[in-house]
């Protein structure tokens, strides 16, 4: 029997859409997805975006035009001698100035100026900072405060005082280089570390105690109260009863002793059971080490590179401390603990490595001081000097690499405290080009304000964190963690807008029919 026409066929099952197949409701699944993204990318920015604050660039770079210049004046006293001053004076000023030209980074940052002592103006600008009298005549040459009495002979002529006044004013000598190398890099505040290490208590006599209190007194503490311009000093002192040695010392049969050879000097400390530093600072420490050999290894002496004992018994290591050796008496039995007598000579050595790793110039041979300071007003002058200039220029390199870094690299971020450091550090620069005229000790202090900050600035935790994480990392890290759900959601989305609308098209055309 046929089905009437226009009557739905029984046979035929009706087609239920479920409600999640309505094209509404998928819809608007899929729009709450985006929708969620939408929202969720200002939140996405915030916590992933770079604060890149903006650097003094122009004032950094301006820096490069400007030099740390110390004027220096030296005032001719010929009043004993029937002499010209004027032309003296004058000769003086050209072989001075012909010496700067032939060696500008020795006379670097320096301003010479010779005048007779009748011009030199007023009794404070004679003893100013920078100011020095050179009083012709006398006997004997020699250094009183900040006058240089030079005698007046043939043996002593002008060229013998230019060559004084060069090593005073502009220190170096024939190993400047490998003077240079051995100081260390200036510091504000050091750690003076004094250790007496016996090799092997246990074999045999060894020093258990030493007077080290009168020993600094005696050779440290002055040093330490004339470079209190440059430096402040923590002093700290141990002993240690087993500190072997990572080798065996060479032994001579000749001299029935064993020796150091140059070799063995350059791995001496054994610094994997040598505990040298007990304290927590960051300051840069200096080792001042009192090594007693253990008694089956005595006498043990320094070997010069012929392999012939030397009469020292202490060497410096570059950058790093001192090292003295001291042999027991070899009729000792017993524990022993050293005087002040015994530790004079080491402590001196150590004195006079102290000088050599802070940078201290020496004096002119021949030319002694009358002073009970154990510095010269002429080498605290000098040092605060070359001090300065180092600090500045390595300032403004510093300042000059923070730039490039922030220009080069286009996601290094620049917070405010990194801001606020290179700001502050050319503030003490340009404070220490107006105060480098009067005080070179107050020169140096701004100059160290302006190394400590510009180092700050550089090694700044939230600049070297993106340091080594270039672009191509983030795509790395982004590509697949959001490529897997963005796809899909682009593909549904794209889909759903495509049939949208051809329905919107079949709708007008069903209305136009």
């Amino acid at each position: 029997m046929a089905a009437v026409e226009g009557t739905p066929d029984p046979r035929v099952s009706k087609v239920v859409k479920l409600s999640f197949e309505s094209d509404g409701i998928r819809r608007a699944i899929i729009a709450s997805y985006w929708l969620v993204v939408f929202l969720a990318l200002p939140l996405w920015w915030n916590t992933t975006s770079i604060e890149r604050l903006s650097l003094p660039t122009s004032r950094v770079l301006a820096q490069t035009d400007n030099e740390l210049r110390f004027p220096v004046r030296v005032q001719l006293d010929t009043a004993s001698l029937n002499i010209d001053e004027t032309v003296l004076a004058a000769t003086l000023q050209d072989i001075l100035a012909d010496r700067a030209s032939a060696a500008p980074l020795r006379w670097k940052g320096l301003d010479i100026e010779v005048v007779p002592k009748q011009r030199s103006g007023s009794p404070e600008i004679r003893e100013s900072a920078g100011t020095y009298t050179v009083q012709l005549g006398g006997d004997r040459p020699r250094l009183e405060k900040r006058t240089l009495y030079f005698p007046w002979t043939k043996e002593y002529s002008l060229l013998r005082l230019a060559d004084v006044l060069s090593i005073l004013i502009a220190p170096s000598t024939s190993d400047h280089q490998s003077r240079e190398h051995r100081a260390v890099q200036y510091a504000p505040q050091y750690r003076l570390a004094f250790s007496l290490l016996n090799e092997d208590a246990a074999d045999g006599p060894a020093a258990v105690g030493w007077d080290i209190q009168s020993a600094i007194h005696r050779h440290i503490s002055p040093l330490l109260g004339s470079l209190s311009a440059l430096h402040n000093f923590t002093l700290e002192s141990q002993i240690q009863f087993h500190a072997p040695l990572a080798f065996s010392p060479a032994w001579l049969p000749d001299d029935n002793s064993y020796g150091l050879t140059p070799e063995d000097l350059t791995i001496f400390v054994n610094s994997a059971q040598w505990t040298l530093s007990s304290s927590s600072s960051n300051d840069p420490v200096l080792h001042f080490i009192l090594f007693i050999p253990t008694a089956s290894r005595r006498p043990l002496n320094i070997l010069d590179a012929q392999g012939m004992p030397l009469l020292s018994s202490a060497f410096l290591l570059p950058q790093w401390g001192g090292i003295s050796i001291y042999n027991p008496p070899a009729e000792a039995t017993t524990h022993l603990e050293l005087s002040t007598s015994q530790l004079d000579e080491p402590f001196s050595a150590f004195s006079t490595q102290l000088l050599a790793l802070l940078g201290v110039p020496r004096l002119p041979t021949g030319i002694p001081s009358t002073d009970r300071s154990p510095l010269t007003p002429w080498q605290i002058d000098a040092l605060l000097r070359k001090r300065a200039i180092e600090n500045t220029e390595e300032s403004q390199e510093t300042l000059q690499s923070i730039v490039k870094l922030v220009q080069q690299i286009g996601n290094m971020p620049v917070g405010q405290y990194v801001k606020g450091d290179v700001q502050d550090a050319l503030s003490a620069l340009e404070k220490l080009y107006t105060v480098a005229t009067s005080s070179p000790a107050l020169a140096l202090r701004y100059s160290s304000q302006a190394l400590s900050l510009t180092s700050r600035a550089f090694f700044n935790p939230g600049m070297l964190a993106l340091l080594y994480f270039p672009a191509e990392h983030k795509y790395a890290v982004y590509t697949p963690l959001f490529a897997s759900a963005f796809v899909p959601l682009a593909a549904a989305a794209a889909r759903e807008i495509i049939a949208w609308r051809r329905e919107r098209r079949l709708s007008k055309r069903e209305k136009i029919d």
